[in-house]
């Protein structure tokens, strides 16, 4: 068995490219007793951290008062979907400073995408084509419009 290759991880398609300072809407597949429910989970990215299992990200909000952090693997099955709300403008790559910061200063600026990284997020859609329609086809409506006598001309 040789150790040194290291095993090929698959991106999760539920998660999108994060970075921190996000804003992110995380859901979550919660099992309670015989029961399984979706639980939104929707926070700050304060940390990313990639390595060779998959890595794992952390997200931080503030529920009545107290800060919660939330720590996901990128590989989880738990993970049901994940949207980024909002990129935020940051200059650092962890952001525990945040923690000690509370309401307005704990804002953090909004970071504006160019047409380039709008593409690269955007997911690909194919247009679908458009049904071809013969020239008779088409003028066949139009002659039926004209013969018909409407309501104001009888």
């Amino acid at each position: 068995m040789n150790m040194a290759l290291p095993v090929e991880v698959k991106p999760n398609p539920n998660v999108p490219a994060l970075a921190p300072g996000d804003t992110v809407k995380v859901n979550v597949r919660v099992v309670e007793g015989d029961k399984e429910r979706i639980q939104p989970f929707k926070g700050v990215v304060i940390k990313v951290r990639r390595s060779v299992d998959g890595g794992s990200f952390t997200v931080r909000r503030v529920s009545r008062g107290i800060g919660v952090e939330r720590t996901f693997l990128f590989q989880s099955p738990l993970l049901e979907k994940v949207e980024v709300v909002q990129h935020g403008k940051v200059r650092r790559a962890k952001l525990y400073y945040l923690r000690r910061r509370s309401g307005k200063t704990a804002r953090l600026r909004e970071r504006r995408l160019e047409k380039k990284e709008m593409a690269l997020e955007a997911p690909e859609v194919e247009p679908e084509p458009e049904a071809e329609l013969e020239p008779e086809q088409e003028a066949v409506p139009e002659q039926e419009a004209e013969a018909e006598p409407g309501p104001e001309e009888n």
